[in-house]
């Protein structure tokens, strides 16, 4: 059968695995994905208050269940489960790799683990850990993706810095605290690769702007062919 009148058992990526065959299943790991991943709290109870009704009659008939959820696709929501599992797998394989290089000593124009740059170490973690292969400077890295604005900042976003006009120095966002304060992991001149804050006081006013290279909806080789 199609498991439409089957208990619910597993967590969310299991259950997103199973794709049309469990869709009640599915809409109740993507209204919580898209609660806490993707920050849609109204659409997720909605859809949340539309599977209790259906579960509420008993899963009567498939009329009933397709009446309950007519607002939502299985297979758009199925989508969404695939897509957030993906990107949130995506930038902890970022930081993981990124991770590795800690304590890494800098060197100018060094790019191997013996000696790194700013702009390779960069470089060298996304190629590794997605495949992307960015620019080798800095200056050029800081031309892809989107800007994003610091109150908006994310795990894996880069942030750029300059002594004066031109961008000199690059690295990784971390981690964003509750409260606001943005950690980065980067290749320093002074102890190579380290993580610092944008509130410290020598990052914080050289700090430009962000850019975000892989965004939630689109895939690695969707990113790939538009840079």
């Amino acid at each position: 059968g199609t498991g439409l009148y089957e208990p619910i058992h597993g967590s969310a990526p299991d259950i997103a695995g199973q794709g049309i065959a469990n869709p009640i299943g599915t809409i109740l790991s993507g209204a919580m994905l898209l609660r806490y991943s993707l920050n849609e709290e109204a659409a997720a109870l909605d859809i949340e208050k539309a599977v209790e009704s259906v579960l509420a009659e008993g899963y009567r008939t498939a009329d009933l269940y397709r009446e309950g959820l007519k607002k939502v696709s299985t297979t758009e929501m199925a989508a969404l489960i695939t897509g957030a599992i993906s990107h949130a797998k995506t930038i902890d394989d970022i930081l993981s790799e990124a991770n590795t290089y800690l304590g890494t000593p800098y060197r100018f124009g060094g790019s191997t683990r013996s000696g790194i740059d700013c702009s390779a170490f960069v470089l060298n973690v996304y190629e590794e850990s997605t495949g992307l292969e960015l620019p080798r400077v800095a200056a050029e890295q800081a031309e892809l993706g989107e800007r994003v604005d610091r109150q908006q900042l994310q795990k894996g976003d880069l942030v750029f810095f300059a002594h004066s006009r031109r961008i000199s120095h690059v690295g990784i966002v971390q981690e964003v605290t509750p409260e606001g304060e943005v950690k980065f992991i980067h290749a320093a001149t002074s102890r190579g690769v380290m993580v610092s804050s944008l509130n410290d006081s020598y990052w914080g006013p050289k700090f430009r702007f962000a850019k975000r290279i892989l965004k939630e909806d689109q895939n690695i080789a969707t990113a790939e062919a538009t840079n």
